[in-house]
């Protein structure tokens, strides 16, 4: 296997530190950056391009995964520039994409299938039928992953019996990191990060798990070896190698869940610290290493590497609900609705929402589950709908805190980060009177490729451990008492409306 690496301090001309360059593959958008030896970012280098998935009226999201190759290899061709022009050379690639995406590979390299999203919720019939074929909550112990739509084992059911063809087209299932490194060396490589995510791998023994490859219709062979994980390729393929030769002869990692590096790269190393992400979706996760726990069932539980575990819960709706709001509501500039939204007193808009749009993911994986409000009025304001909104948005990850902090113990503070949230002071400040906890505002703006950094940097021994570089921290959201006792009220009267909508 094309494993050699370099050495871990070699330097390019005009270059006096090693530096590393990041690509991040997220689900709205491609981008290439570089950090140097000590974890922070080189602000005149990076390159990023947004791309939309598709959607089908059936719940599907899907991406073309040719389609996303070449808008990856466009953001690198323009890094690669920036650093010709720069004279730097990288010590090493590294990168990070969205967990729970599959797609087949035909014999030829080519891909079989798109690649499936995971907020692509077709396969929730599949997870049901799996379910009656499993026991959910051993395989859920075993896997720390859900019988559900957004997983892996679902997909590939639901695959197996809508499309038929293509699925029996498939050589190979993987990842999207795999295929992109398939395409850069003629090989994949794969990380035991992306793999924890996919509901096939038994993260007590580090390998995949056989009772669920027996229910269904694939092979392990059709799946990247657990034995050569985590290793990195160096040789490029010759267009490549012509095409970028600052970055071929060094090291490329297999591409880590975004997840675990968002973790890392906004300083949450330990249950002393969780981390808060509000992008697109959202997310409330914290890093340790203690053995493999006792999983509570509306959590999941992944893995940063083989020593490294990733404790959370995700919503498939976060910022989405706010953009929502705004162009549903035909709402004003954000500045406007910021002031506008700090008058309004918490719970002073009498609604209750359950924020499901595109389903339910923590805590209770109902896929089918929807958005609903209840309480409007004749009077009831655009202002007061968009801020129960998000008051709604805090109290489900509330929920998932408080399943969280019941296993690993309450944490000194909460670190926020991700655009959609931190643009709005006031709903940072919802978030640490909702989960009755400090807030912390994070300061790297680009946390996920950070940690793909950070993480580098350890294997290549420049660094020891992660720990060792701080990030930028900024503004701490105290919990105001008074609005913590309004939100209990808010967070009961949540429940009371979902129990409603959806009985067990």
């Amino acid at each position: 296997m094309n494993t050699s690496t370099p050495t871990p301090r070699q330097k390019g001309p005009g270059q006096e530190k090693p530096c590393i360059v990041t690509l991040d593959i997220g689900t709205s958008s491609v981008r290439a950056l570089v950090f140097d030896a000590r974890g922070r970012q080189c602000k005149d280098l990076g390159a990023q391009i947004p791309y939309s998935v598709e959607t089908t009226a059936d719940g599907g999201v899907e991406v073309d995964a040719g389609r996303l190759a070449d808008l990856a290899l466009e953001t690198l061709s323009a890094l690669h520039e920036q650093m010709r022009r720069q004279r730097v050379r990288p010590a090493a690639v590294a990168g990070c994409t969205f967990w729970h995406n599959v797609l087949g590979v035909k014999k030829n390299g080519r891909a079989a299938t798109p690649v499936l999203h995971p907020f692509d919720t077709r396969a929730d019939g599949a997870a049901a039928e799996l379910r009656r074929k499993l026991d959910a909550r051993a395989l859920h112990s075993r896997t720390g992953c859900v019988l559900h739509a957004s997983y892996l084992p679902a997909k590939l059911l639901w695959l197996s019996e809508a499309r038929p063809r293509a699925f029996h087209a498939a050589r190979r299932w993987m990842s999207f990191a795999e295929y992109f490194m398939w395409r850069l060396f003629g090989e994949g490589a794969e990380s035991v990060s992306m793999v924890s995510g996919s509901g096939l791998w038994n993260q007590n023994e580090n390998c995949y798990d056989e009772e669920v490859l027996r229910v269904l219709p694939v092979e392990p062979c059709q799946f990247f070896p657990p034995k050569a994980m985590d290793q990195p390729l160096t040789a490029l393929r010759k267009p490549f190698k012509t095409r970028w030769p600052l970055f071929d002869g060094v090291p490329w990692y297999p591409a880590l869940g975004d997840g675990a590096c968002n973790n890392l790269g906004s300083d949450c190393h330990s249950p002393q610290r969780f981390a808060l992400m509000v992008g697109t979706s959202g997310a409330l996760r914290a890093t340790y290493q203690a053995p493999y726990p006792e999983l509570p069932g509306g959590l999941w539980c992944y893995r940063v590497d083989r020593r490294r575990l990733l404790l959370g819960g995700a919503l498939s709706d976060g910022g989405e609900v706010y953009a929502w709001m705004r162009r549903t509501l035909a709402l004003p500039s954000a500045s406007a609705i910021e002031s506008r939204l700090a008058n309004l007193a918490p719970g002073s808009h009498r609604l209750t929402i359950l924020p499901l749009f595109a389903g339910e993911r923590s805590t209770n994986w109902r896929a089918g589950a929807r958005a609903a409000i209840a309480g409007l009025g004749a009077g009831t304001q655009p202002i007061e709908i968009l801020r129960a909104a998000l008051e709604s948005v805090a109290l489900r990850f509330r929920m998932v805190y408080d399943q969280m902090s019941g296993s690993l113990g309450a944490p000194r503070e909460v670190v926020a980060s991700g655009g959609a949230l931190l643009r709005s002071r006031v709903w940072t400040q919802m978030m640490a009177d909702a989960l009755g906890r400090p807030v912390v505002a994070c300061l790297e703006s680009e946390a996920s490729s950070r940690g793909a950094a950070l993480v580098a940097l350890e294997r290549l021994a420049i660094v020891e451990d992660a720990r060792e570089l701080n990030g930028r921290m900024g503004r701490v959201y105290e919990p105001i008492p008074a609005h913590c006792r309004i939100y209990e009220e808010e967070l009961q009267r949540q429940q009371d409306l979902y129990s409603q909508l959806y009985p067990n």
